[in-house]
């Protein structure tokens, strides 16, 4: 990377404001996660629904205009109200490499630590999804947190045809404030 290119990174990290996703920022989210090319694609009309009804538990990177440019949504499990679930992570391409991903992962499980009592974190991943590997691998190391991995729904359970396994990683118990 070129001294410029590294000055470019600097300056578009420093114009990026991390906040509560709303209901205007749903499509900009389904947008997003259609054009990551790796996630699955849900409704429109569920992005929608999900900036409303779990603004609380995701999060979502604005560049200098106030737009969208990365997001996590996630939700507290009901049945294990110490577990936040992270349902999906997506950074548009432009702003790709610069961490985003990390520090949205990391600034919306502290904001959900603090005001849920957090003590794990849960997602799943389908084998082969590099960038998510590292992202959930590097966070658990960042706090400290042991990693297990156990396959949580079979190729066979998807009724919509063909689909990976998605991989359970369950991370904790969580040292939020000795992050490197």
């Amino acid at each position: 990377m070129t001294a410029a290119q590294a000055d470019l990174q600097g300056d578009l990290r420093a114009s990026l404001r991390i906040d509560r996703p709303t209901v205007a920022d749903g499509a900009a989210l389904w947008r997003m996660a259609r054009d990551s090319k790796v996630l699955d694609l849900n409704s429109s009309y569920s992005y929608l629904l999900w900036c409303r009804d779990f603004a609380a538990t995701s999060a979502v990177a604005r560049d200098g205009h106030g737009e969208p440019v990365g997001f996590v949504t996630a939700y507290v499990r009901p049945d294990r109200p110490d577990t936040l679930l992270v349902w999906q992570v997506a950074v548009d391409e432009a702003y790709r490499g610069l961490g985003l991903a990390a520090a949205l992962l990391d600034g919306l499980v502290a904001r959900t630590a603090a005001e849920h009592g957090l003590t794990t974190v849960e997602t799943t991943i389908t084998p082969g999804n590099t960038a998510s590997e590292r992202l959930f691998t590097s966070f658990a190391e960042r706090h400290r947190a042991g990693l297990e991995r156990e396959v949580l729904f079979e190729t066979g359970v998807f009724p919509d045809g063909p689909h990976d396994p998605e991989v359970l990683y369950r991370i904790g118990p969580l040292s939020l404030t000795t992050s490197a």
